[in-house]
């Protein structure tokens, strides 16, 4: 079996490269619906539409203008996951995403952090890197 470090993940806006991130995450859901009828034995259910969200956490970098800087909220952003890096052959996930939350953490002794939070609109795209 397989396994990948987290070491090698990145985000991009687009094209462009999300500075300083930490950590990323995805959750996929389908809206199942209920459909049993009367005289069935058991609850019965059909696939509904699916939706997306995630988060992102960065190390606060205002310089970081095309990417953490880019992502305000209310913003639609392409966001492209790539959780082996962006190398010819490893996974790709894309979305257009709304930027729902936008936070600044800050711990005395420690690095500031940065996190957005978002909604996909559309469908999510598995594929890989070209």
């Amino acid at each position: 079996m397989a396994t990948v470090s987290g070491n090698n993940g990145e985000v991009k806006i687009g094209t462009d490269l999300v500075a300083e991130v930490k950590s990323f995450d995805i959750t996929e859901t389908d809206n199942i619906i209920e459909d049993t009828a009367m005289g069935d034995t058991a609850k019965t259910y059909v696939s509904g539409l699916n939706e997306a969200s995630g988060s992102i956490t960065c190390h606060f970098d205002k310089s970081d203008t095309n990417g953490q800087e880019a992502m305000t909220v209310g913003a639609s952003v392409t966001l492209n996951l790539y959780p082996e890096g962006d190398s010819s052959g490893n996974r790709e996930i894309s979305a257009t995403a709304l930027i729902t939350n936008v936070g600044v953490s800050e711990t005395i002794n420690d690095i500031v952090e940065r996190s957005f939070s978002f909604t996909v609109t559309g469908a999510v795209t598995h594929g890989t890197v070209a």
